[in-house]
């Protein structure tokens, strides 16, 4: 439990929640301490117990600095009224009250439940598809997207039971009459463990290959459906719904045992890294204490990213907090940093041959790179998932995705 913790207001996808409480106010673990009435938004709550010292501006690991609450522990950890901690860090399965299935969707919007493989989407709007999308398939995402992130394998290593009832939850939502748990094949242990667990609820453990980027959720849904999401549309146009294994486990705590999104795990490694580890952590934590945990190095010219090398964004400050995407911290040494000036596109044609979505990379930068937005969204650019397979294989080192990202805020200008 950190002695402060820096809570941004915005941590997930859609609009940010305004502060319900101020400074000098004393609040418990577990408390609401930010909310919104807007449809896409979830609420914050209190990772330690303390006082409100601030409510300003603050760092926040996304880039722009945003609204946060800033708490002072005073050590207790005093949950607020109504919550068991005691019960919280058991995997055993509990009863729940299926009947009760009308209420599941508030109690995760008001748990502040959001996807925990990254994107951080509010879990009760992709829990409500509208009445003419029917959801015949729920698959459940453990294939860990990234490379060395390993918080989902030992997730389902360790609380497995946790996960398979949020999973029984999401079925009873949604009517689903397949559920998939999908996992890599280099993960076998975790395959051996969940698929006689999961089979006495009639779920399916599907191994799929250890490819990245196979735990994009499009790329799951074709892998394991056959089905092909259409251009600009959302996995509910083909009948499915992806939520990961994170998601569940979060999910089950917070219908099943009354505990808001508070903590999550991040996986601390890289080879500027002394003693990897997969870590639980309260919301709010700054990320030096995690990498003092870890014996991180230091050097200059390190990079520091949260989540992983492909997808995750570069951290210039330290102080920066544990929020709800946060997955994972990278931490590279400057020697293994391969850096290259930014070359012409040699048209070569590698990028295309990488790319998860069937585009043409390098046109969509180079249409970016000289302010032809007109064109941009007729060759598929909000299609592109920001992977970073065409900037890795790129021979001319060229900034593909990241060209990409300031056509996508461009045209959504």
């Amino acid at each position: 439990v950190p002695k402060k913790a820096v809570l941004p207001v915005s941590q997930h996808l859609g609009a940010p929640c305004n502060p319900c409480v101020k400074k000098g106010d004393t609040v418990k673990t577990g408390q609401l301490v930010a909310d919104s009435d807007k449809a896409v938004s979830a609420p914050i709550h209190s990772s330690i117990t303390g006082k409100v010292t601030a409510v300003e501006h603050r760092n926040h690991p996304l880039g722009p600095r945003v609204m946060s609450i800033v708490i002072e522990g005073d050590g207790s950890d005093e949950w607020a009224e109504g919550m068991d901690s005691s019960l919280f860090d058991k995997d055993a399965p509990r009863d729940i009250d299926m009947s009760r299935k009308d209420s599941f969707r508030k109690i995760i919007r008001d748990a502040g439940i959001v996807g925990m493989g990254g994107a951080a989407f509010p879990t009760h709007i992709k829990l409500s598809p509208p009445p003419d999308k029917k959801i015949d398939t729920l698959i459940i995402n453990g294939a860990e997207c990234e490379p060395y992130l390993t918080a989902d394998h030992r997730l389902m290593l360790e609380r497995p039971n946790s996960v398979l009832q949020g999973v029984r939850i999401f079925r009873e939502i949604l009517g689903a009459e397949k559920v998939y748990i999908a996992i890599e094949a280099n993960k076998p242990d975790a395959v051996k463990l969940l698929a006689p667990l999961a089979g006495k609820y009639g779920f399916e453990v599907a191994v799929c290959q250890t490819k990245y980027p196979e735990g994009g959720e499009k790329q799951l849904i074709n892998a394991l459906t056959g089905r092909e999401t259409p251009s600009g549309g959302l996995p509910m146009d083909v009948g499915c719904v992806v939520q990961n294994v994170g998601t569940a486990a979060a999910v089950y705590e917070a219908v099943a045992l009354g505990k808001p999104l508070i903590e999550r795990i991040v996986t601390v490694t890289g080879s500027a890294v002394g003693k990897p580890n997969n870590l639980m952590v309260r919301m709010g934590t700054a990320f030096r204490e995690l990498l003092d945990f870890c014996a991180y190095e230091g050097h200059d010219g390190d990079k520091v990213i949260m989540g992983g090398p492909m997808m995750g964004k570069a951290q210039k400050y330290l102080d920066v907090p544990v929020v709800k995407g946060t997955s994972g911290i990278v931490c590279v040494r400057a020697e293994d940093i391969i850096t290259m000036d930014h070359r012409p596109c040699l048209h070569c044609g590698q990028c295309v041959t990488v790319c998860p979505m069937g585009l043409n990379p390098s046109e969509l930068a180079l249409r970016a790179e000289f302010r032809e937005y007109d064109d941009l969204l007729k060759i598929g650019l909000m299609d592109c998932m920001e992977c970073g397979g065409c900037a890795f294989i790129c021979p001319a080192r060229r900034h593909l995705v990241h060209l990409i990202r300031v056509g996508k805020m461009e045209v959504k200008r």
